[in-house]
């Protein structure tokens, strides 16, 4: 029951993410608005909507700190084998998924 909703909820958001994805690669202002909704939504049903942990570990930059914003990246496009952690490769491209993981390494308490 979990997984079909994961996977309604995968398919939402892939029909959100198409409509607004950038040929280019390139990251539009409504683009990463959008990245980061899908961020706080989607991600934070598992990570927490404070992104402070939950059923998955805290995704911080308190606690992603010394990370590399490319293996992250590659975590977000491939998941976790084994884990809760789906790949979402088949929803965002490689420069969303590296938009993601450098907008949850910046500290965005300036």
């Amino acid at each position: 029951m979990a997984e079909r909703r994961l996977r309604g909820a995968a398919l939402a958001v892939a029909a959100t993410l198409a409509a607004g994805a950038a040929p280019t690669g390139e990251i539009s202002a409504e683009r990463a608005a959008q990245l980061q909704h899908m961020v706080v939504q989607d991600c934070g049903s598992c990570h927490g909507l404070t992104m402070k942990g939950g059923l998955g570990t805290a995704i911080t930059p308190e606690a992603l700190a010394g990370r590399d914003p490319e293996g992250l990246a590659e975590i977000v496009l491939d998941g976790i084998p084994g884990t809760a952690m789906p790949p979402w490769r088949p929803l965002i491209t490689e420069a969303e998924a590296l938009w993601i993981a450098r907008w949850l390494l910046e500290d965005k308490t300036e």
